[in-house]
């Protein structure tokens, strides 16, 4: 079992949903989650509800704030980094980043722990960015990005280097969250959602994964 799983999507591509569906899992380290780190909002109307949490990894972040420059440095050194958000090695622990999106060959030569690649259109990406709050979102912090201009195409750029990754490394597409557990060989009591059903793409890489490729 890895003590990992590698997380990214860009922004409003509903990666931090896929991220819940398997953050109560009993194989998974909750120790990052603090109120601090959370951000709800009524993306949908209605009641607001819990969007982001847990510890994300990204520039102008508490975690991660060098990672457009990841491959600059050895792992040791990002292993700790990984680890700051978790005071105890209870579980695997998820490391959620959009910038992981421009390092994904990077963590597939360095690790052998699985990556969740989450895609929706660029156009869908930042009409739910902007729904859920736009540059208000108090959490994780989007400010390094400047402006709408600049999120547009970093948003862009994500998404070609995940279907790029995606394309190459014939990577595992999941319809469901339970599918998703068992492709990261989770417990499966997790919260269900069908991906398809809510516009979202979901990919698993693990280039160490002995198992049948179930799914596709």
């Amino acid at each position: 079992m890895s003590d990992y799983i590698f997380m990214t999507g860009a922004p409003g591509s509903k990666w931090s949903t896929v991220a819940r569906n398997i953050y109560f899992s009993s194989d998974i380290n909750r120790l990052d989650f603090s109120q601090k780190r959370t951000y709800y909002h009524a993306a949908n109307g209605g009641k607001k509800k819990l969007l982001h949490h847990g510890a994300y990894f990204d520039p102008g972040m508490e975690f991660g704030d060098s990672f457009e420059r990841l491959d600059e440095f050895d792992v040791p050194t990002l292993e700790a980094e990984f680890d700051r958000p978790f005071p105890h090695d209870l579980g695997i622990k998820i490391i959620k980043s959009h910038y992981f999106a421009y390092h994904l060959d990077f963590l597939k030569e360095n690790w052998s722990c699985p990556i969740v690649l989450v895609y929706r259109s660029s156009d869908a990406c930042m009409g739910w960015w902007i729904r859920c709050g736009h540059f208000n979102i108090t959490y994780p912090n989007y400010q390094h990005y400047v402006n709408i201009d600049e999120m547009m195409k970093q948003i862009d750029a994500q998404n070609k280097c995940i279907l790029k990754f995606i394309d190459e490394n014939d990577a595992m597409p999941v319809k469901n969250s339970l599918e998703l557990a068992i492709a990261l060989k989770l417990d499966t009591n997790v919260y269900y959602q069908d991906y398809e059903k809510n516009d979202v793409k979901v990919y698993v890489y693990w280039n160490s994964y002995d198992g049948a490729r179930a799914f596709t």
